[in-house]
C-alpha cells in the first residue's frame, strides 16, 4: 500500500499529476524528506514495471526476431537462438565479428540470426542491401567476414568484396533496385526501435538484450539460454506419457 502511495507521490512531484493544494504539496514534500525510503521503494517499483514491460515487448517480437524467413541464419536447427543487429561499417561490430565467428564455430547447437541494421549512412545501406540479395545470403558468412574485416567500407570496396565472393553485376543491380530488400531493412529498423535498441552491435538471446560488443555477457546469456532449453526438454520428456503395451 505504501509503495502505491509513494508511486503516486513521486509522479505528482515530477509533474505527471498537478498538485493544486499548496498545503498538501508542502506536507507531501516534508513527508518524503523525512521518509526517503518511500522514494526508493517507488523507484524500485517503477523499475520493475519497466523491466516487465520490456520483457513483454521482447516476447511479442520473438517470432519476428528469431523466425523471419528472410534472414540469413547459421545452424538453423540449433536449440538456442542468438539474434545480432549490426552495421557492416560499424567499428564496434567489426571488433565483435571475430568473436561472433568463433562462437559460431564452437556452438553448433546455437542458431545465429543476422539482422542487417544499417545506421551509418549510404555505404552501410548499400552493403546491407548487397548482403540481402539471394546470392549475398548464399555467401552470408563470407560477406560478413569480408565486410566487417574492413576498417572502413566504401561502395567500391563493397563491390570488390562482393565480386570476390562470387556476386556479379546483376546481383549488385538487384541490391539497389529490389523493393523487397528495402522493405526488409525497413522492417528491421522498425523492429529495433520497437524493442528499444540503443545502437549496434546488439544481440538478443531469448528474453535478454546484450547491447554493444560485450562478448562476455553474450556468452553468459547463451549459457543461461542453453540451461533453460535443456530444462524445458527434460520437463517435456518427464511429462510425455509412457508407450502402451
Amino acid at each position: 500500500m505504501r509503495t502505491s502511495i509513494a508511486v503516486a507521490a513521486v509522479l505528482a512531484l515530477s509533474g505527471c499529476e498537478q498538485v493544486e493544494d499548496k498545503a498538501f504539496e508542502l506536507k507531501l514534500r516534508a513527508y518524503l524528506r523525512d521518509h526517503p525510503e518511500v522514494i526508493r521503494e517507488a523507484a524500485q517499483k517503477l523499475k520493475q514495471k519497466k523491466i516487465a514491460a520490456a520483457a513483454r515487448t521482447l516476447d511479442l517480437a520473438r517470432p519476428r526476431l528469431e523466425r523471419d524467413p528472410r534472414d540469413f541464419v547459421v545452424h538453423p536447427d540449433g536449440h538456442v537462438t542468438v539474434v545480432q543487429f549490426f552495421d557492416n561499417n560499424c567499428l564496434y561490430c567489426s571488433a565483435a565479428a571475430p568473436e561472433v565467428l568463433a562462437l559460431i564455430a564452437q556452438s553448433p547447437d546455437v542458431r545465429f540470426v543476422f539482422k542487417q541494421y544499417p545506421v551509418f549512412g549510404s555505404t552501410s545501406d548499400y552493403a546491407a542491401r548487397v548482403a540481402l540479395t539471394p546470392q549475398g545470403k548464399a555467401r552470408g558468412l563470407e560477406l560478413y567476414r569480408a565486410f566487417l574485416g574492413q576498417k572502413k567500407l566504401t561502395p567500391a570496396r563493397v563491390d570488390a568484396l562482393a565480386a570476390k565472393a562470387g556476386l556479379g553485376p546483376a546481383d549488385l543491380q538487384l541490391a539497389t533496385s529490389d523493393p523487397a530488400i528495402a522493405q526488409q531493412i525497413g522492417d528491421t529498423r522498425a523492429l529495433a526501435q520497437e524493442i528499444g535498441l540503443q545502437g549496434v552491435p546488439a544481440f538478443v538471446v531469448g528474453g535478454q538484450v546484450v547491447q554493444g560488443a560485450d562478448i562476455d555477457r553474450l556468452r553468459a546469456a547463451i549459457t543461461r539460454a542453453r540451461s533453460s532449453s535443456l530444462s524445458s526438454m527434460s520437463d517435456s520428456l518427464v511429462r510425455r506419457p509412457a508407450a502402451g503395451y
